[in-house]
């Protein structure tokens, strides 16, 4: 009797996480509450929370290698027992309500990020962070407390959109030549593999190999076709659809030196001020991507830190776990120390995770592991800050860059020690505690409403 019910809630378990990745958000809602139920109901028993934490995690609003919805990453969060979780997705925040309603559901300390792409006029000769590409940098605003947005910043966000939909469709014509007769319509087949119209070259390989494997049914074929196309031997190309060969599709049609790859000039992406203004108006906080200290852009990571500070930067984000080999010391993760040191003495906030947009890559960092565990605490701390921004801000207008906190904590130091203090102590089931705080409120006051 005990197995059969272990294997019926097995099979549920399955059957629920499974509709969390539904394109249906009705679909997605009522799994979620159900999983909640299980839970409710002691068939389900969710971890005590760790000091884990990833602020970094796109979702299929943008791309997830896994396929995860905002839904899903938050519930898989929550039964890791990750401390905070923070989604962040390519120049939309379509996920945004949904992974905080998600979160106070299951009392997950939950956040929602976007990354774009920008242009750093002062670093116009330098490779940053975008291989190959000078001037062009990733770069994102983290702990957005709302989608609802007033007019010119939906404007904004419209316009990244469209920019990033007809780079795309440009992109499509020029593989579509290269690649014929597998040729790609991007409303009919690359559209379909995204829930809000939001598709990135990801999508557009999947659609590729998806599409020659019903051109070229027969293996021999489709494997002489990739193999010509793409120059390497069959046996090394995950044939017909698989990971491997998605990646290469990208890196020789799409990148660069690719036939698709057109080389992006400052008139390609919003400029950084322009990009940190948006992000400041929608209650976020400006943050520097950083990728792992090897670009000659990188290599002078704090003259770049200070201009980009300058626009209203105040966090940096690492992606830990591509900085490091288990066991080595090298000098990538030289440089993960260096830019955490760096930016630890400019008083920034440090906020790390692991994207989850390339297979392969790792749920939540290793941070217990010796190359990471000494970092821990420090990103730990970050989340903790950029948790506590978002429900400050949402709730009151009072977050990390509002005037209230410039004119209450002019240094930076101070500003991050209230903001973490808050973040440790707040619950995501009591956030509305903060609720009606006016610009007249004492810092002592808010921590005050928090111990409740």
């Amino acid at each position: 009797m005990g197995r059969d019910l272990d294997r019926d809630l097995g099979r549920d378990l399955e059957r629920l996480e499974r509709r969390l990745d539904s394109f249906d958000p009705a679909d997605r809602k009522q799994s979620l509450l159900s999983l909640v139920a299980m839970v409710e109901q002691a068939r389900l028993a969710l971890p005590r929370l760790s000091t884990d934490v990833n602020l970094h995690c796109h979702t299929f609003f943008s791309y997830n290698a896994y396929g995860y919805s905002p839904t899903r990453f938050a519930w898989l969060s929550r039964r890791k027992g990750l401390a905070v979780a923070e989604i962040v997705d390519f120049d939309v925040l379509d996920g945004l309500e949904e992974f905080l309603e998600a979160g106070a559901l299951l009392r997950l300390k939950a956040c929602c990020g976007l990354e774009t792409r920008v242009f750093v006029p002062e670093f116009a000769d330098h490779v940053i962070n975008s291989p190959g590409e000078p001037g062009i940098s990733y770069h994102m605003g983290v702990g957005f407390p709302s989608a609802d947005l007033a007019p010119p910043l939906q404007s904004f966000l419209s316009r990244l959109r469209r920019t990033s939909s007809q780079r795309n469709r440009d992109l499509l014509a020029r593989v579509n030549a290269y690649l014929d007769p597998v040729v790609l319509d991007y409303d009919a087949d690359v559209l379909p593999l995204t829930p809000s119209g939001n598709a990135t070259e990801r999508h557009i390989c999947l659609a590729y190999a998806r599409k020659a494997r019903h051109v070229l049914p027969a293996d021999a074929e489709l494997a002489a076709f990739w193999s010509r196309k793409l120059c390497l031997d069959a046996g090394e190309l995950d044939i017909p659809d698989g990971t491997r060969l998605q990646q290469l599709i990208r890196a020789k049609t799409m990148k660069q030196d690719g036939v698709g790859y057109v080389q992006p000039d400052a008139g390609s992406f919003p400029r950084l001020e322009e990009a940190n203004r948006f992000i400041l108006a929608a209650g976020g906080i400006p943050t520097h991507t950083w990728l792992d200290g090897t670009s000659d852009g990188e290599r002078r990571i704090e003259e770049l830190l200070r201009v980009e500070m300058d626009s209203g930067v105040s966090a940096v984000n690492v992606i830990p776990d591509r900085s490091y080999t288990p066991g080595a010391r090298d000098v990538k993760l030289d440089n993960l120390y260096q830019v955490v040191n760096i930016a630890e003495r400019l008083r920034l906030i440090v906020v790390a995770g692991t994207e989850m947009n390339s297979p392969g890559q790792k749920f939540v960092d290793d941070l217990d592991s010796d190359e990471l565990s000494p970092l821990a605490p420090i990103f730990l701390k970050g989340a903790h800050i950029v948790y506590a921004h978002s429900v400050l801000q949402r709730s009151s207008g009072l977050g990390y860059t509002s005037e209230w906190a410039r004119n209450h904590f002019p240094d930076r130091e101070s500003r991050s020690g209230f903001f973490e203090a808050l973040g440790v102590r707040l619950r995501p089931d009591t956030e509305d505690c903060l609720a009606g705080l006016g610009p007249e409120a004492a810092p002592e006051a808010v921590l005050k409403r928090t111990a409740a």
